[in-house]
C-alpha cells in the first residue's frame, strides 16, 4: 500500500491541483456557487493558475501544501499570510483546502491542516483563519472537529453578475 504524507508542492503537481480544484469545487459548492460558474471551471485552466502560484507566489509567506498517496496528488492546501484588514502580522490565512472527492473521509484532510499548523507555528504564527461559506455545513464542520471556531467576522462575496450572487462568508480561527 502506498505511503501517505503531506509535502510542499512542486511545479509538477499543478496540473494534478489543477483538477482537483475544479472536482472538488463542483462537488462541495453545488448550491452554493451558480451552476454557470462551476460548469465552466477548466482543471488544464486551474492548473496552470496554481503553477503560476507555486513557481511565483505572491510573498514568500505563501506555501502550497499537497496530500500525497505514493505519487499521487490527492489534495492541497495553500497558506498565506492573513489579509484581512484587522489581522496582526502573526495571523496567517489557510486560503485554500480541498480532497479529490473521490478522496474524502480518508484522513487527507487532517493530515493537511495539521501540517499547515506545523508550517504556520514554524514560520512563527500565532493563529491561522480561514473564510468558509455559511451553507457549507460540512466544511464548518470539518473545520470545528480540528478545533477552528468562528470569530465575529463575516462577509459577502459577489460570486456572479447578478445582485442575488452573493455568498456570505464566516471567518473561522485556530490558535497555533
Amino acid at each position: 500500500m502506498p505511503t501517505s504524507g503531506v509535502r510542499p508542492a512542486a511545479m509538477a503537481d499543478a496540473g494534478q491541483i489543477g483538477m482537483i480544484n475544479a472536482a472538488a469545487w463542483r462537488d462541495r459548492l453545488a448550491g452554493i456557487l451558480p451552476a454557470e460558474i462551476l460548469e465552466s471551471l477548466s482543471g488544464d485552466d486551474l492548473g496552470m493558475v496554481w503553477a503560476s502560484g507555486i513557481l511565483n507566489p505572491p510573498t514568500p509567506q505563501h506555501l502550497v501544501l499537497v496530500a500525497v498517496e505514493g505519487d499521487d496528488v490527492l489534495g492541497y492546501a495553500a497558506l498565506g499570510p492573513s489579509a484581512d484588514p484587522d489581522a496582526d502580522d502573526q495571523t496567517a490565512e489557510l486560503v485554500a483546502l480541498e480532497v479529490a472527492p473521490e478522496h474524502q473521509r480518508s484522513g487527507h484532510g487532517s493530515r493537511l491542516i495539521a501540517a499547515a499548523a506545523d508550517v504556520c507555528r514554524e514560520a512563527g504564527m500565532t493563529s491561522v483563519s480561514v473564510w468558509c461559506p455559511v451553507s457549507d455545513g460540512v466544511r464548518r464542520g470539518f473545520l470545528q472537529s480540528a478545533g477552528w471556531g468562528p470569530d465575529s467576522a463575516r462577509r459577502d462575496l459577489q460570486v456572479g453578475p447578478a445582485d442575488t450572487d452573493v455568498v456570505r462568508e464566516v471567518r473561522l480561527v485556530t490558535a497555533l
